[in-house]
């Protein structure tokens, strides 16, 4: 009976990781944008997966897990047997590719900091920690998070990177935190609600920090998904709106390559369904000229088709039952 029961919880997790079921605390679209040493852009689309534009331009569909967070090993240390494991199996990270390997993560954001240690939070907790895994085995706690601005624990942060002398940043919805690499917490800066902002659908925080990035200099970039809006936030604390988006629209992270920015966004709405939350990718140039470089329309497949009144995935449901029954024989 209890290998039943093991069997059948892999089998939930495993649709979960494909995008078919939809949890409430899930509910927002994926916030994963990364840029390569050789300028190549990745990013997550929780209807769809992984997708890589190259150099040239060209775009490719890497995986199809329909998740939410992304980090990049540059030096292919975590490979999928030593990526951390949750023994509840609650949660997933999944290694993908080599040069860079792309970390997909199920629940929580995540980053390889300077030191090649992975760093992720803790979940469902009262006070969050921060964790610090080696690729050669071992995970510890690297330092239990603070209460937030308003007093109250901090369960959940919604973005992470790395920052300047080894450094790691976090955002909380209305905060950018940053833990020194001797455990040291203090906030880096904080954001005031946008007045008269666009109402965005599904979202009642104002502002909403996700995704950042900070650069050498200790320039923090930030998608305030709240108010949608990416911002530049230097060491000093001056605040720079980079662009401003309209209603249902709204950016769920940044990449930093050189002085050229890259933002994540997607269209919103209140449900759970995340194939109605369609992506896009804007290039914003040093001189502040803004570019969508990449829609949904360049995204063979990356949404369903509907024919005849049914609907077909991607993903077909024979490959679907593949996966599940050897995921079945796997966890024998």
């Amino acid at each position: 009976m209890q290998t039943l029961r093991l069997k059948l919880r892999h089998i939930v997790l495993a649709i979960a990781a494909f995008g078919v079921l939809a949890t409430p605390a899930l509910a927002h679209p994926g916030s994963a944008i990364l840029v390569d040493r050789n300028g190549q852009i990745y990013f997550i689309d929780t209807g769809s997966g992984l997708w890589k534009i190259d150099s040239r331009g060209a775009l490719s569909h890497l995986s199809p897990l329909k998740n939410h967070w992304l980090a990049m090993d540059p030096n292919d240390r975590f490979t999928q047997d030593r990526v951390p494991t949750d023994s509840g199996r609650d949660w997933v990270i999944t290694a993908v590719g080599s040069n860079p390997t792309m970390l997909i993560s199920t629940d929580f954001p995540l980053v390889i900091g300077q030191d090649g240690n992975l760093y992720y939070p803790s979940v469902r907790e009262n006070n969050a920690r921060l964790l610090r895994s080696s690729s050669t085995g071992g995970t510890s706690t690297f330092v239990t998070l603070p209460r937030s601005l308003t007093g109250s624990p901090v369960p959940w942060i919604n973005g992470i990177t790395t920052g300047p002398d080894n450094s790691i940043f976090y955002t909380e919805d209305t905060a950018i935190r940053r833990v020194t690499s001797a455990g040291r917490v203090t906030t880096a800066a904080t954001v005031a609600p946008l007045a008269h902002g666009p109402a965005i659908p599904g979202n009642s925080k104002h502002p909403y920090l996700r995704g950042l990035k900070v650069d050498a200099n200790g320039v923090m970039y930030v998608a305030d998904a709240g108010d949608a809006r990416v911002l530049k936030i230097a060491p000093d604390g001056k605040t720079t709106t980079l662009v401003q988006l309209e209603s249902p629209w709204a950016p769920t992270d940044v990449a930093v390559f050189g002085d050229t920015v890259y933002s994540l966004e997607f269209s919103h709405d209140a449900g759970d369904e995340r194939t109605t939350w369609m992506p896009r990718v804007r290039k914003i140039s040093p001189d502040g000229k803004s570019t969508i470089i990449v829609t949904i329309d360049q995204m063979p497949g990356a949404r369903a088709t509907k024919s005849g009144g049914s609907v077909s995935y991607n993903l077909s449901s024979a490959e679907l039952w593949c996966m599940l029954l050897r995921s079945l024989f796997l966890f024998t």
